[in-house]
């Protein structure tokens, strides 16, 4: 997280930097329309005076310019190598315009007025259906979070599975269920490494968080890096309880490792949807019906909800009526996952059947 701030950090600052041009005494006239012209074709473009040809080649073989204008009739530029992408439609413009200026001369008029007009007229441009701007660090954070959670919630309550059917197999959980009841043996195993599993979410958010403040990031974002940090800490806690009480459960139905995959499969499906339609809908589309519907929906919230707070497309009350809809399904699964585990956990062999898991007295 901290190196991806950096290089980010790096590769924002190289897109920032401005084009240094240098002008010579004879060219110093233009001095102005070299920047107008490089901010409407989208270059940002510094201008410094440079005494003579002797000192603009210095300045060119050590990289401090990356041109320079020795003259203006007709437009004359002088480069180490060759004029970059960025500059070769800001001089290509230039050259026309002094053109334009040399024939306002002979009719008797201003060409410096006329070339500021030039360099400044643009296109009124009205779109039927604009395009919503999007804040590049709001999309960062989305893409973070979801990806975090995923990999989090994943890697956790695969613990949960591996770890129940390990104590089965071994054995172990009779000698366990000897001093505790079913559900405080469950119970503990969840908490047990969600706490580890928390630990390290926080970890990685204070790293993304501190990073991207220290480093400035998000100055320019509307982006609020507190608040969306704190959700991806209590969306994490949510859905790790509802994955792993769903997982543990599960897991109790098999005795051997080989067999976890096939009984947790379809909760790790379920993982998958709210993922995917994060990552490919949510950053480009907030407010797509897919995405706001399935962030209301249990299992999914989790992920998709602090996906859309990092987005700023979510209003408070939204992440209230998920957030409440969310915890009011945990009693629900800690009965159920308790039921299931309770019932068949201590039975050795061959694959419980769920139906079984839930009518056994």
């Amino acid at each position: 997280m901290v190196l991806g701030g950096v290089l980010l950090n790096i590769v924002g600052s190289q897109s920032d930097s401005a084009q240094q041009v240098g002008v010579t005494p004879e060219a110093a006239g233009i001095a102005e329309q070299v920047v107008a012209i490089g901010a409407v074709t989208g270059t940002t473009i510094e201008t410094q005076e440079v005494d003579s040809a002797e000192d603009a080649e210095a300045l060119l073989e050590d990289g401090t310019l990356s041109a320079v204008v020795t003259g203006t009739d007709p437009l004359t530029v002088t480069v180490h190598t060759s004029l970059s992408d960025s500059l070769t439609p800001v001089f290509a413009s230039l050259a026309q315009q002094e053109a334009l200026s040399s024939a306002v001369t002979d009719l008797g008029g201003d060409p410096g007025e006329v070339g500021r007009a030039i360099a400044q007229a643009e296109a009124d441009v009205t779109a039927l259906e604009p395009e919503p701007e999007q804040d590049s660090a709001q999309v960062v954070a989305g893409f973070v979070a979801g990806i975090l959670l995923f990999i989090s919630l994943m890697t956790a309550g695969q613990l949960v599975a591996q770890g129940v059917v390990e104590e089965k197999s071994s054995r172990v959980v009779e000698l366990l269920l000897a001093t505790v009841r079913p559900w405080q043996l469950m119970a503990g195993k969840v908490l047990g490494i969600g706490v580890i599993g928390l630990t390290q979410v926080v970890l990685v958010v204070a790293a993304g968080t501190g990073t991207a403040a220290a480093l400035g990031l998000v100055d320019t974002s509307s982006i609020n890096l507190g608040a969306t940090a704190l959700w991806v800490i209590i969306w994490f806690v949510v859905g790790f309880t509802m994955y792993a009480l769903a997982l543990a459960a599960l897991a109790a139905l098999v005795s051997r490792q080989e067999d976890v995959g096939s009984v947790t499969a379809p909760i790790m499906t379920l993982m998958m949807i709210p993922y995917l339609v994060g990552v490919s809908i949510a950053p480009w589309d907030p407010t797509n019906p897919l995405v706001v519907w399935l962030s209301f929906v249990p299992f999914c919230a989790p992920m998709l909800m602090p996906m859309r707070i990092a987005l700023g497309e979510v209003a408070p009350w939204e992440v209230a009526v998920s957030l409440g809809i969310s915890l009011a399904l945990i009693p629900v699964l800690v009965w159920l996952a308790g039921r299931i585990y309770s019932n068949a956990v201590l039975r050795s062999g061959g694959r419980v059947k769920l139906k079984d898991a839930l009518t056994a007295s």
